[in-house]
């Protein structure tokens, strides 16, 4: 069975599974094309507060099938070039958990979440030298804010591999865990991101946005800041009161995310 993308929902988390084991799971088009309408479904459902973005088996990615890039038309928009766009899109929390290999494409999906939790012994590379590709300029841009200049320069000049400690270190996962406790340190995380604040997060991940591409911010701010009334006042009694949180705000009640 050639590669595919799958997806099951518990308890308010999306784990998009990239399920091409053979392969390491290689991105074929089939499953790049795949994962923008799959994050439009989650987008809009209400059970959804978190993806969750892995690999089948013992690897993340191995990157794109290389019998898929020999038919990119310049101008065009590469498959995994929409992919990304729509995890950065995306408006809720998305979570890489990282093992194995995550290399190329598959190194271009896990910049494109807001977080990145890998496991020791994984191992990363942005590898377009070896094969002539030009990288894209958002991907590159998105690659610069996570890691600095110099060490995406190292990364993209060189297509070398890096380990899971100097991944950390160089800001290109935000969390290393034992091997092992992959899949419990990111349940963990997802259970802390699905009680708190949908609205904050949201706005948050809107206005982080739009600071890192200089767009301006104060109206979206006061939008937030307007929309978030009931959601703080909720947050201040049950700080008081000593009880978790019933936080009002859902993204359909927000005309603007409509």
């Amino acid at each position: 069975m050639t590669g595919h993308v799958r997806c099951e929902v518990n308890d308010g988390v999306a784990t998009v599974v990239l399920d091409n084991p053979a392969k390491r799971n290689a991105m074929t088009t089939d499953m790049w094309n795949a994962i923008p309408p799959l994050l439009d479904r989650l987008a809009t459902d209400p059970d959804v507060r978190v993806v969750v973005v892995t690999g089948a088996g013992d690897a993340f990615s191995a990157g794109a099938d290389i019998s898929t890039l020999t038919g990119m038309i310049p101008g065009v928009p590469a498959p995994a070039v929409l992919a990304e766009d729509a995890l950065v899109a995306f408006p809720k929390p998305v979570v890489a958990a990282i093992r194995g290999w995550c290399v190329g494409g598959g190194c271009q999906l896990s910049v494109a979440c807001d977080l990145r939790i890998a496991e020791e012994g994984a191992r990363f590379g942005i590898t377009p030298s070896k094969i002539g590709v030009v990288y894209p300029a958002a991907t590159t841009a998105r690659l610069v804010d996570l890691v600095g200049p110099a060490t995406a320069k190292f990364l993209l000049f060189t297509g070398d591999f890096i380990d899971a400690e100097r991944a950390l270190r160089v800001g290109l996962v935000d969390e290393l865990v034992p091997a092992g406790e992959l899949d419990t340190r990111v349940a963990e995380l997802a259970r802390t991101l699905v009680s708190r604040s949908q609205l904050t997060q949201h706005a948050a991940k809107e206005l982080i946005g739009a600071a890192l591409a200089g767009a301006p911010t104060a109206e979206r701010q006061r939008h937030w800041e307007e929309a978030g009334r009931a959601e703080l006042a909720e947050g201040v009694a049950a700080f008081t009161e000593r009880r978790a949180p019933e936080f009002p705000w859902k993204p359909a009640a927000d005309p603007a995310l409509s």
